[in-house]
C-alpha cells in the first residue's frame, strides 16, 4: 500500500493549519485552524473490506514536571510515550481518500462528538481527552482528529505518524472504549491485509530546528 497527502510531504514539517496550536511571539502559543490533513491511499490489497486510520505521536514526554514551565526545558533524553491524535474506523473499502478539513476544522472546547453511526464510520477518542481532564473550560471527550500541540519548551521534534490499515473485515471489533490502546489491540488481533504510513514533523519550540527526515 501507499499513503500520500497533499497537506504535507512524508518526513517534512506539518503546516500550522493542521495543528492544534502554533507559535505566538507574545503568548508562546495560540490555537490554530486544527484542520485534519488530506490523506489518500492506493495499491489496496485484494479482499479489503474496510480501512482504519490511526495518527499517533510517539514523542510525548513520559513525565509532565517540566512541560510548558517557564525557565525549564523538556530534555530530549526523557523517555517518551504514545499520544493518539486520530482514530477513524470502519472506512468503507470503496473510499481511498479523506479531504483536508473534512473531519476537523477548528478547535472545539470540550471536544467534537463522535461521528453518527449512520455515516458508516466511527471516530475514536483521542488523547486530548486525558490531557484536558483537569481543565474546567476544556475537559470532555475529544473524538476524531485534533492536531499537534507539543510542549513549547520541548527540545525534541515530534513525529506524527499517520497509518492506514486495510482489513479483511467490514468493521473493527473493539473491547471497551474507542481509545488508542484499545484500537491498537484490536488491529493486532484483526486480519490486516496491508498498511502504509506517512510521518510529519512539528515543534512549538522556536529554538528547535526541524530537519526533514532522510
Amino acid at each position: 500500500m501507499k499513503l500520500v497527502s497533499q497537506s504535507f510531504q512524508d518526513g517534512q514539517p506539518i503546516p500550522g493549519e493542521f495543528a492544534f496550536a502554533v507559535t505566538d511571539a507574545v503568548n508562546r502559543i495560540s490555537l490554530s485552524a486544527n484542520r485534519n490533513p488530506h490523506l489518500a491511499w492506493s495499491d489496496v490489497p485484494e479482499g479489503t473490506q474496510s480501512f482504519v486510520v490511526v495518527c499517533h505521536d510517539p514523542d510525548v514526554p513520559s513525565r509532565g514536571d517540566d512541560v510548558n514551565q517557564p525557565g525549564r526545558v523538556v530534555p530530549a533524553s526523557l523517555p517518551r510515550v504514545d499520544f493518539f491524535h486520530w482514530l477513524l474506523l470502519d472506512i468503507p473499502a470503496s473510499r481511498t481518500e479523506i479531504a483536508a478539513g473534512s473531519h476537523s476544522d477548528g478547535v472545539t472546547p470540550r471536544g467534537k462528538p463522535g461521528l453518527d453511526a449512520s455515516a458508516g464510520l466511527r471516530h475514536g477518542i483521542n488523547d486530548y481527552t486525558g490531557w484536558f481532564a483537569g481543565d474546567e473550560q476544556m475537559k470532555g471527550d475529544y473524538h476524531g482528529y485534533d492536531g499537534p500541540c507539543p510542549p513549547w519548551n520541548d527540545t525534541l521534534v515530534h513525529h506524527y505518524v499517520f497509518t492506514i490499515y486495510a482489513l479483511a473485515n467490514p468493521t473493527l471489533e473493539i473491547n471497551g472504549p474507542l481509545t488508542g490502546a484499545n484500537v491498537r489491540a484490536a488491529i493486532a488481533d484483526a486480519h490486516v491485509l496491508g498498511e502504509a504510513s506517512l510521518t510529519g514533523l512539528y515543534s512549538l519550540n522556536p529554538d528547535v530546528v526541524i530537519d526533514a527526515m532522510a
